[in-house]
């Protein structure tokens, strides 16, 4: 258990999945020329532990990430099971496949690039902004 306020196990968790996010685009980019490789992605992290440890036991809804199995018509239509003991996942928003089945276009890896960036500048703002607020809280800022 973390002795840091949830607001910041959140924030840290986040960054970690957006590090994660940034590496997977990477070798995105790597593999845009080899043959037959599938543009991947990360799924987005679960917060639902969060969230039930600030409820309490209040009886209040409890937060789960729904599942989806594959039935034999969709794995007759090529659909595959995510990799096992990870949440990479092959990502479903390609715009192209090229004729030697690569999906990877650079244009959507630098987008998603470039949102990962965004992403990590709102998310290092907030946890500047949240420590200023807890040294004035303490007398220190």
């Amino acid at each position: 258990m973390s002795t840091l306020p949830p607001l910041f196990d959140g924030m840290g968790r986040a960054m970690k999945s957006m590090a994660e996010r940034q590496r997977v685009i990477a070798e995105n980019v790597a593999n845009s020329e080899t043959p037959g490789y599938k543009a991947r992605t990360v799924e987005a992290p679960d917060f639902s532990s969060l969230v039930d440890g600030q409820l309490g036991s209040s009886g209040t809804p409890h937060v789960v990430r729904p599942h989806v199995e594959l039935s034999g018509s969709m794995t007759a239509l090529g659909a595959r099971a995510p990799q096992a003991g990870g949440r990479i996942v092959l990502d479903g928003n390609t715009s192209e496949t090229k004729p030697d089945g690569n999906n990877v276009t650079l244009e959507d890896q630098l987008l998603s690039l470039g949102q990962v960036q965004q992403d990590y500048a709102a998310m290092t703002n907030l946890y500047r902004k949240q420590m200023a607020l807890m040294k004035t809280a303490v007398g220190k800022g």
